[in-house]
Formats: C-alpha cells, structure tokens, sequence
C-alpha cells in the first residue's frame, strides 16, 4: 500500500516539477513584452494572453503537487498541537465533507466547460490575434482528476494514523526554515540549539526525521 502512495506522490511531483518551468517561460514572455513596448513602441499581440494561460498553467498543475507535501493552508497555530490521530480525524471529515463534494463539481462543470469551448473552437477575445484557448481549459478536468487522486491519497494516510496513532512516511523535497528550525529544536533541545546560535556557530539543518533520527542514535550511544 505505501508503495502505492509513494508512487502517486511521485506522479504529483513529476507533475508539479514540469509545470514549474511555466515561471520561467512567464518570466521570459513579461520581459519581453516590457521591453518591446517601452524600449521599441512595438506592443505584442500575444502577450497577455500568453501570460494568463502561462499564469494558469502553473497555478493549477502545482495544486496536487502541493497537497501531496502538504503544502496548503490551514490553521496551523491550532493544528500543530494536535496530536497525530486528531489531526487525522480532522482531515478525514474535511476531505469527505468538502474536498472530494468539491473536486467532483470542479471537474464535472471543468469538463463541460472544455467541452463548449472545443465546440465552437474558442478563442481569446482579449487580443487581436485571438489564439485559441480551448487546450488552456483541459487543465480544468485534468487538474481536477490529479487532486482527486492524491485526495485518495491522503484519506488513507488519514486511515493509517487513526489506526496507528502516527503519520506515515510522505515524500519530501523541499522544507521551509522555520520547519528545520523547529525540528532541530524538538531533536536538540530548544536551549541548545539558542545557546549555539548566540555563539555564532554555525548549524546544520537538516530534514526533520534525519535530525530525529540522528538524535536517538546518539542517546543509544550515550546509553551504552
């Protein structure tokens, strides 16, 4: 089964990992679009229709990807004291009661919508040159259809810690600051890791369960 999960966080994260270089090319469209109009007087025709479709592209394909690290808001100040298996109770109920009502009419309405607009061949109507705009609006299923599938996902993750009383293991790639920091803490002890710091000596930070697990090895050492 975890297998299973790691894979469709895998497919999440290629997913998300390719659409990031939307930024880029968004980056390279914007700049030249300043450019040619500030520098040259010469304005594109395309260029804003590029930079909301690039804009959309990145924004919706890195939603599945974000769920899949956990990545979206919530009320951490009071999720975080939560231990494990209310934290998943709570998640259980929200994903049944809004995520999956939700993700179903997103994809649902998304796949009518592309459906209408394939028919009549659609085009922008905010340019003059009017590219087409059909393909942009197959996002909206598809996306719709990723998120379910991590959904999935994280209902058994859910399953598992209500039976188990722990979170199972979740890829990881990236990990904010304040996260390591945190970490660190937890494995080192808080008046430690300050006394180090006020020293000006330098830390390592390293991925939450590496510093936990470096932790315990060191305490069976002492131990010995």
């Amino acid at each position: 089964m975890q297998r299973i999960l790691l894979g469709i966080d895998r497919l999440s994260t290629l997913v998300g990992q390719a659409f990031a270089w939307c930024i880029v090319a968004l980056t390279a469209v914007v700049t030249y679009e300043v450019v040619a109009r500030y520098a040259f007087r010469a304005p594109t025709t395309w260029g804003y229709d590029v930079s909301y479709m690039l804009y959309g592209t990145l924004f919706m394909m890195a939603g599945a990807y974000a769920l899949s690290r956990n990545g979206h808001v919530r009320g951490d100040f009071l999720y975080r004291m939560m231990p494990p298996r209310r934290q998943a109770w709570l998640d259980l109920v929200l994903y049944i009661l809004f995520f999956f009502p939700a993700i179903l009419a997103f994809m649902i309405s998304g796949w009518h919508f592309f459906q209408e607009s394939l028919a009549q061949n659609e085009r922008s109507m905010f340019s003059p040159s009017g590219p087409v705009i059909w393909p942009f609006k197959f996002l909206i299923p598809l996306v719709g259809l990723l998120l379910l599938l991590q959904g999935l996902v994280e209902v058994v993750r859910c399953i598992h810690c209500i039976r188990d009383g722990v979170w199972p293991k979740r890829l990881s790639d990236v990990e904010e600051m304040d996260q390591l920091i945190l970490a660190q803490a937890e494995a080192r002890g808080a008046e430690a890791l300050a006394a180090e710091l006020a020293h000006g000596r330098s830390i390592t930070l390293q991925p939450p369960a590496e510093a936990v697990m470096r932790e315990r090895s060191g305490d069976q050492q002492d131990g010995r």
